[in-house]
């Protein structure tokens, strides 16, 4: 066991949650909370949208599966995953910072009535199992690898578990943003100066850039046949629209200082994404010129300890103190904004539903205790699901968002007609039609996706449920700025 990597990493760990415990002292309200006060400038809510994507999956996951199956194999993230939050900026940011809302439940309470709000908040809360799951899944991964197997896995997880659950819970979302800020500036230091040193020792940029060509990795584009098409498709939209509906994109664009901060943040934060995404998938693919066919013998058995023991077996100290710092920054940024996310809709979407004469100071406790019993749930999650591989914990995890939150959403914004009654149609046909393509269910899902099948019945339902006559009674309280 490496003791002074060990030591850096807790160093790091324990400076993290100082600064949480400082931010925690600026808390005042559950807006400051869950949105930092809206005050933000346009660096911060770069750094925190970049930070939200850049997560375990990015770092050991993406790299892995780009080396086995190319840029085909990683359309989902980071082109999906990058997309959305470009999206986001350019058709959905400004118009729902100018709705003055707490989350993104909010929106579909003032559009559509408290039915859909409690509806699509379950369905938002529950897409958030999977991917704090990874997160944890891989914090568990790092302090095994640290400390040479003398930490199990199951004790990571819950070792890392409590180190970001206590400034979140302290400090909310602008401990979030100001850690987000600090461990973006590490994450990319440590990462660039890696594939630097990466590139030295496969022999230049130009090698390993040559053995990635050689191997077909650039290929982007499916075979031209229905079904090969039908399954790219899926595969791009499912983070790509399924992120969109997500508190925790909502909460980093509305912590915005103004709406044109949080358009541009959110546009130049995708962006950065999918650029620096590629940056791991480099040093993996240095990795492989490097270990040969070791590499790709744990690329397929073991992906998630590739990267790692690379940096473990062929970089000196320096170099693995800046990975594991990187590395860190990416899981606990990550998690940080998985964990407040799904409380907080759960204390103003659902919780507030009961209970609506909650004051704010028992909106800031409730959100602090749930946060608390999700982060247990999502670690019992975890340790149960260990073994599925971090890439496929997050895909998985929007699925549930494109089929029933997704139409609503962009629907509500843009189409004047949308009712209540479309809306509730929407949902129900979206996941039930999803539902039906499990291979548990029928053998549907192998000829077409059925996340795609979802999103298809999900606007079919909108459309005639709105224009159909209404059974359902509409809620006439509308958003603004409807085009």
């Amino acid at each position: 066991m490496n003791t002074t990597l060990l030591v850096f990493v807790i160093l790091y760990l324990v400076g993290t949650l100082a600064l949480g415990v400082w931010a925690g002292t600026r808390i005042k309200s559950t807006a400051d909370f869950a949105l930092a006060g809206r005050s933000l400038p346009l660096v911060m809510i770069i750094t925190t949208t970049f930070a939200t994507w850049f997560g375990a999956e990015t770092v050991m996951g993406i790299p892995a599966k780009f080396v086995q199956g190319g840029l085909n194999a990683i359309v989902e993230d980071p082109f999906g995953a990058g997309t959305c939050l470009i999206l986001v900026g350019m058709f959905f940011a400004a118009r729902l910072y100018k709705m003055n809302l707490l989350t993104i439940g909010d929106f579909y309470r003032e559009r559509f009535g408290k039915g859909v709000e409690v509806f699509c908040s379950v369905a938002i809360i529950l897409s958030y199992l999977g991917w704090v799951a990874a997160q944890i899944t891989a914090l568990g991964l790092v302090f095994n690898v640290l400390s040479a197997g003398e930490i199990s896995e199951t004790t990571g997880m819950v070792v890392g578990t409590i180190a970001v659950l206590i400034y979140v819970v302290v400090g909310g979302f602008l401990a979030v943003a100001w850690t987000d800020f600090i461990q973006m500036i590490v994450l990319v230091i440590g990462l660039a100066v890696i594939a630097i040193f990466a590139s030295d020792l496969a022999g230049g940029t130009g090698k390993v850039v040559e053995v990635a060509t050689s191997a077909n990795l650039f290929k982007f584009f499916p075979e031209p046949s229905f079904n090969e098409i039908m399954f790219f498709i899926a595969a791009a939209i499912t983070m790509m629209l399924g992120s969109i509906p997500q508190q925790d994109v909502f909460q980093r664009v509305m912590s915005a200082k103004d709406a044109d901060t949080a358009s541009r943040g959110a546009m130049i934060g995708g962006f950065a994404y999918i650029l620096f995404a590629f940056v791991p998938m480099f040093i993996v693919s240095a990795a492989v010129v490097v270990m040969g066919d070791s590499a790709m013998e744990l690329a397929k058995n073991d992906y998630q300890k590739l990267l790692p023991s690379f940096i473990m077996t062929h970089m000196p100290l320096v170099m693995q103190i800046l990975f594991f710092g990187a590395l860190l920054s990416a899981i606990k940024s990550t998690s940080s904004a998985t964990l407040l996310a799904p409380s907080t809709s759960f204390v103003e979407n659902i919780l507030r539903n009961l209970y609506p004469n909650m004051t704010d100071r028992q909106r800031l406790l409730s959100m602090r205790i749930t946060i608390f019993l999700f982060s247990v749930m999502v670690l019992v999650y975890a340790i149960a699901m260990k073994g599925t591989s971090i890439y496929d914990l997050v895909s998985s995890a929007y699925q549930v968002t494109l089929v029933g939150a997704f139409v609503p959403l962009v629907m509500g914004l843009y189409w004047k007609r949308a009712t209540t009654q479309g809306a509730v149609l929407s949902i129900v046909m979206g996941i039930v039609t999803w539902l039906l393509f499990f291979p548990q269910v029928t053998t549907w899902g192998e000829s077409f996706p059925g996340q795609l099948a979802g999103l298809i019945a999900a606007f079919a339902g909108m459309l005639a449920g709105s224009l159909l006559p209404q059974l359902v009674p509409n809620h006439h309280n509308r958003a603004p700025h409807l085009a």
